[in-house]
């Protein structure tokens, strides 16, 4: 079977591989002429399911508590499994008894295994929570890591390419976030920056709870940090915005004040693409299936699109079918 994929984001790199091991002849194909640039280029690489749930639904949990699993089979030396530490001033204790009350998978941590779990945090918070379980990616060396296992097994990568241009395919799987023709998608704009500083090292993503400025910190190489947490309903690709780039900085301020000194290396915005309900979607019409709505969990709830759409291409005995998980778990969520 030969299977058009269009676009090498996070949903069509991972649909890609899941197409492959099944046998089919994947063709990817990129309006942009390299990897990277779209929405995945910024993301964050939280696996984070259990502290996703603090404001998503339960369908968020299931299909992603097996994300971290899947990035290590597909990219080894990729996940980091340290966790996710969440911590919270002492004045904004409140909601870190928020938060707690409306996850799972973690356990309480006081001052002194704070300190033992990140030391340069030492002194700083009195409280916080671990979820030990969850991991983190660096999205842009997974990605890299992936297109590059993709080609060894004879995928195909046509960048610079027009998909309408490609025929001779007996599936196409679209994976263009806010490129389709959609009109039930909306446009989350996320902002983010890449700081470095010496001075601070991290083992694991680290969340502060504010109750207006919320802010992750994800370690990546060579003391590099990427700090997000923006979520603004605008489908505008703009540059960061001198309010979230002074909200952004404060945050990482109030977690560390060497933050202050840091080197500012990069300011980027993603547009992610998201239903009214933020669920994913994977749906069929004809002999296309789309794999879209990944809002801000991208990398962590791709794989499990990226199997369902497989599971429909192959559907042999039956014609193509709209086939949704999140749509079958959420009564129960």
């Amino acid at each position: 079977m030969r299977v058009l994929v269009k676009g090498a984001g996070v949903a069509g790199l991972t649909a890609a591989f899941e197409l492959a091991t099944r046998g089919a002849a994947v063709t990817v194909v990129e309006t942009r002429h390299s990897l990277g640039g779209n929405a995945s280029w910024f993301a964050g690489g939280m696996l984070a399911p259990w502290c996703e749930r603090e404001s998503a639904e339960q369908s968020v949990l299931d299909l992603g508590r097996n994300a971290a699993d899947w990035w290590d089979a597909a990219t080894p030396d990729q996940v980091t499994r340290a966790g996710t530490l969440v911590v919270a001033a002492p004045r904004d204790a409140g909601e870190l008894d928020r938060f707690a009350s409306r996850t799972s998978g973690h356990r309480r941590v006081d001052e002194d295994e704070i300190a033992l779990l990140e030391p340069d945090l030492a002194g700083r918070f009195r409280r916080g929570l671990l979820f030990p379980d969850e991991a983190h990616l660096d999205p842009r060396q997974a990605m890299a890591a992936l297109h590059h296992r993709l080609a060894a097994m004879g995928i195909e990568f046509r960048f610079g390419a027009d998909a309408r241009l490609a025929s001779g395919f007996d599936r196409r799987i679209d994976c263009t976030g806010m490129a389709a023709v959609d009109d039930r998608l909306r446009g989350v704009r996320g902002e983010m920056l890449i700081l470095r500083t010496p001075d601070i090292s991290l083992s694991r993503p680290v969340r502060l709870l504010h109750p207006r400025f919320p802010l992750y910190l994800v370690p990546r190489t060579d003391h590099h940090f990427m700090a997000g947490a923006t979520m603004i309903e605008s489908q505008s690709a703009g540059r960061v915005t001198a309010r979230s780039l002074m909200e952004l900085l404060g945050a990482t301020y109030t977690l560390h004040p060497a933050f202050g000194e840091a080197e500012i290396v990069e300011t980027g915005v993603g547009v992610r693409p998201a239903f009214p309900d933020n669920l994913p979607r994977v749906e069929a019409r004809e002999s296309t299936v789309a794999i879209n709505g990944l809002y801000r969990h991208g990398f962590l709830l791709a794989p499990a699109m990226a199997r369902q759409a497989a599971e429909l291409v192959f559907s042999h005995d039956k014609p193509l079918e709209p086939a949704n998980e999140t749509d079958r778990q959420r009564p129960s969520a």
